[in-house]
């Protein structure tokens, strides 16, 4: 899929040489920037903490109760489109790796730096600042709710990183059988929901299906050919998709608030995630010349450097702010009154004066150079440890729930993997001439050469 465009030479190295980073998508870098905002400003909507007369602190998700809010979200779900994302950017990456005579275990060394150093920073920092505050004496309550706040950005970084570890697996079957691949995980998926009734933890298996299916749709996007599918092809699929997701949904086979197919996730986030990939790709002549503007090219340019950092801060930041103000007479109008979203625009607001300071101090994290030239590749052994002391607290979180002490543990399991994990190698070689990407053809050509991580 993609805007037709002139050939291009194929990339190609000879020996010795490294291959040259592509061109980024200017189009999925405003996609996820897009994702990003709607994610970030969807938050301060939903967060509301009550202090109740008797002392007692909950939280209300205010958005989730709201009857007209259900066929928004529809539209606004973007998590899927996330994964979609991830999945061109992971596919190109991991096809430049092999092509340079990369491991799948550089690749995995290479995935989880980039996304749990930040993670480490952020889990460090409210570790010790929640636990200062209950010896200064803030209420437990309080800091249980904060504590919530940060539990919220790691279901994804947990999902995110399953699907993306997956990366050299599932690009293996998809150059074999791209349509079959996709058929065998949503076929996983389908089976999961029906088995979930009975087996309630089974439904958590989804993380790891339903995502990865998402991931491959990503995949397709990457592979097709300039100018195909055709935009009559490509609306049939955003058709058809809502059609079956408003029919799984009328006849109450699923929720229809997609906030709850979220957790665990659900067949509905894979039809989204189809809709919202041939969207996408429709759309792609329109977002090109939109995206490729100077001024929106520097505003994603500057979010798409931090983007991770603002991800897994917002939540907390916000929680933080939330539950500070219950301890102040600063005016606290109830959850969906009109006073309360007239306060919205503040609440956005003052997130973002937050975030300001924090992108300053921990926004380096995601540019700290992970290539040195003299740098050893890291054993195997190490690198399956990281992975495993990474996914230990995460899945702890994802079962039971977020607490102060689980915080610690995953701050200490997090700063463990990053030293486990150390630098990454520089590929110094190359792929012989003429050597593909991938046994699923060549390296990707623009626009769909794009933001190669890391």
């Amino acid at each position: 899929m993609g805007v037709p465009q002139q050939p291009q030479p194929q990339q190609q190295a000879s020996a010795g040489q490294v291959l040259p980073a592509p061109d980024r998508d200017v189009v999925i870098d405003l996609a996820r920037f897009f994702c990003l905002a709607l994610v970030v400003v969807g938050h301060t909507m939903m967060v509301s903490p009550v202090l109740h007369p008797d002392g007692t602190v909950t939280t209300e998700n205010t958005l989730a109760v709201q009857d007209w809010f259900e066929p928004v979200i529809w539209i606004f779900m973007v998590m899927p489109l996330f994964f979609v994302a991830g999945g061109i950017t992971g596919l190109q990456s991991w096809r430049r790796l092999k092509a340079s005579g990369g491991t799948g275990l550089e690749f995995a060394q290479a995935r989880l730096l980039r996304l749990i150093r930040p993670a480490a920073a952020l889990l460090a920092v409210m570790f010790a600042g929640l636990w200062a505050a209950r010896l200064f004496g803030v209420e437990p309550q309080v800091v249980e709710l904060i504590v919530t706040g940060a539990g919220m950005p790691l279901w994804f970084l947990a999902a995110y990183l399953a699907a993306q570890l997956n990366i050299p697996l599932l690009a293996a079957l998809h150059g074999r059988a791209p349509w079959l691949s996709l058929a065998g995980l949503t076929a996983l998926v389908v089976a999961v929901d029906c088995l979930r009734g009975a087996l309630p933890l089974l439904a958590y298996a989804n993380i790891l299906f339903l995502w990865c299916a998402v991931q491959q749709l990503g995949f397709i996007l990457a592979d097709a050919t300039a100018g195909k599918p055709r935009a009559s092809t490509l609306i049939a699929v955003i058709v058809a998709s809502n059609v079956l997701l408003g029919l799984v949904t009328g006849l109450g086979l699923y929720r229809g608030n997609m906030l709850v197919n979220l957790n665990p996730p659900n067949f509905c986030l894979l039809l989204l995630g189809a809709a919202q990939a041939a969207a996408l790709q429709l759309s792609r002549p329109v977002l090109t010349g939109a995206a490729s503007a100077r001024w929106v090219r520097a505003v994603v340019g500057l979010a798409g450097r931090r983007a991770m950092t603002v991800y897994l801060w917002h939540l907390p930041l916000l929680a933080a702010m939330s539950g500070l103000l219950l301890l102040t007479d600063f005016p606290k109008p109830s959850a969906g009154t009109a006073e309360w979203w007239w306060s919205r625009p503040l609440v956005l607001l003052g997130i973002i004066a937050l975030l300001l300071p924090v992108l300053a101090v921990f926004g380096r994290l995601e540019e700290r150079t992970t290539a040195a030239a003299r740098s050893r590749r890291r054993p195997a052994a190490a690198v399956v440890t990281a992975v495993v002391v990474v996914f230990i607290p995460v899945a702890d979180a994802a079962v039971n729930g977020l607490t102060l002490a689980l915080l610690g543990g995953g701050a200490a399991c997090f700063t463990l993997a990053v030293r486990l994990l150390g630098r990454i190698p520089a590929r110094v070689g190359a792929a012989p001439d003429g050597a593909p990407g991938a046994p699923g053809g060549p390296l990707p050509q623009a626009p769909l050469s794009a933001n190669v991580e890391p």
